[in-house]
């Protein structure tokens, strides 16, 4: 008896499991998303259909004739998020919030939901990773107690959309999207199927009722959105909410807004009591001191459009070992190499080869944009002659590794910022344009104008104090 032959109903097909990419044969690589390892087979071709015209929903009009109105933000209560978002939530807005563990996101969330409460608007919060008296006990805390805010724990899709029939919500608060699951798909929760189903469900939902809807997700160990890609491009708005667990400062940035600009950054405090936006957040990255110290200098970073004064401080000890320590905090690691290169070629400091030499910024804050390099480059200079800049001096400028200092963009943006903080001098590249009265600014071309404003008795001493210690 003959073989029967495979039909292409009965050929496997091949699915990769975090984009969603089909193909009929298996592939060590997706092709798609450029992932390893993910494509799986998941069962026959789908047979080729076709669909018929049907019934629209709402008749197409004239673009100018569609009410903008039901797209009108309304506030979270939190100011620093509303920022983020671009004015507050939208109706029918699906918002997907992903950071690491611990870093705050539920606090923030339960504090969004108490706020955004009121008798005409409200707020469903449901937990699927906490029981609802370990949610209880978070709001006591911080103090997020509304009679028009809505608890619930359950991890069923099904049961969570009980509960939109229920309360009938303007906000829907869902922490977290990778633990809900549905009934009637394959899989665990957090799969590709579960959490593609999940968000649909969810999406199409918002979308019907008018009720904006924030999503708490996951992310890898590479700091990626934890589930399929696909999952970022169905929500409206992508936030990133990051900080270091040791520190107190947490900033929500945009990755992908529908509503507003990517470039805008929300900064926060995190401490006992709970979470509070911090409008004016340069404080929690100076040390305030009577004296200037040597090895510190100032700068002004940007986070999105806002500008933001931190201190970078460098530290020089005698090496005890062949190899000299190079350690930082908060600064790239590449970037403090590049800077020792250049003050050492071009800057002839040669004191700092054979010393061990620690870099760090304060309150946290991670400083990785080219505009630092000038401070860095100060405050090491500052720290291997053991002499103190200027009190209240500002360094921006971009320093290349034939020594010029470059322009960087924003320079009138950060000048303003550091004259409002009471800061009366600032070294910066050449033709900074405006500049803000009363604020001295002194234009540097390279590493020999910049290294200009340290004493000239201590810069000279340097060289011959290191041949002394040998």
């Amino acid at each position: 008896m003959a073989a029967r032959t495979k039909t292409a109903k009965d050929r496997p097909s091949y699915r990769c499991t975090e984009c969603g990419w089909t193909t009929a044969k298996w592939l060590g690589r997706c092709p798609e998303c450029h992932a390893w390892g993910t494509v799986e087979e998941f069962g026959g071709t789908p047979a080729v259909r076709t669909t018929a015209a049907g019934r629209v929903s709402s008749a197409a009009l004239p673009i100018g004739q569609v009410d903008s109105r039901q797209a009108t933000a309304r506030s979270t209560g939190v100011g620093e998020l509303d920022r983020v978002l671009g004015g507050g939530l939208v109706p029918g807005a699906v918002v997907l919030l992903a950071g690491e563990p611990g870093v705050g996101k539920s606090t923030l969330l339960l504090d969004v939901a108490a706020k955004a409460s009121s008798e005409h608007h409200r707020t469903l919060y449901v937990t699927a990773e906490e029981s609802a008296s370990q949610v209880r006990l978070r709001a006591d805390r911080i103090r997020a107690i509304n009679d028009h805010l809505f608890l619930a724990a359950e991890t069923d899709l099904s049961a969570v959309l009980g509960h939109l029939d229920a309360v009938k919500p303007s906000l829907l608060i869902l922490d977290s999207v990778q633990t809900v699951a549905s009934p009637e798909i394959d899989g665990a929760p957090g799969g590709m199927a579960q959490v593609r189903e999940v968000a649909g469900a969810l999406i199409r939902a918002s979308k019907e009722r008018g009720m904006a809807t924030l999503l708490v997700g996951h992310v890898t160990k590479e700091g990626a959105i934890a589930g399929p890609r696909l999952l970022e491009h169905l929500v409206d708005v992508v936030l990133s909410f990051e900080g270091d667990r040791h520190a107190r400062l947490r900033l929500v940035r945009g990755v992908k807004n529908r509503y507003g600009a990517t470039d805008e950054v929300g900064c926060f405090e995190l401490h006992d009591e709970g979470i509070t936006g911090l409008a004016d957040p340069s404080g929690l990255f100076l040390t305030r001191r009577d004296e200037p110290v040597p090895g510190t200098c100032l700068t002004v970073t940007l986070e999105g459009k806002r500008p933001l004064v931190a201190e970078v401080q460098a530290l020089t000890v005698d090496s005890q070992i062949p190899s000299p320590r190079r350690t930082t905090s908060g600064l790239e690691t590449s970037r403090v190499s590049m800077m020792l290169a250049v003050l050492e070629q071009r800057g002839r400091i040669s004191a700092l080869g054979k010393r061990d030499i620690y870099s760090a910024t304060v309150g946290g804050v991670k400083l990785s944009e080219p505009a630092a390099d000038l401070a860095v480059a100060l405050a090491l200079a500052s720290a291997a002659s053991d002499t103190p800049l200027p009190k209240n001096l500002v360094a921006i400028g971009e320093v290349g590794l034939a020594g010029e200092v470059r322009r960087v963009t924003g320079v009138q943006r950060r000048l303003s910022e550091a004259h409002r903080l009471g800061f009366t001098h600032a070294l910066v590249p050449t033709d900074p344009g405006r500049v803000p009265a009363g604020m001295k600014v002194i234009e540097v071309a390279d590493m020999g104008d910049a290294l200009r404003v340290l004493p000239r008795r201590s810069r000279a001493q340097a060289p011959q104090e290191e041949n002394a210690r040998r």
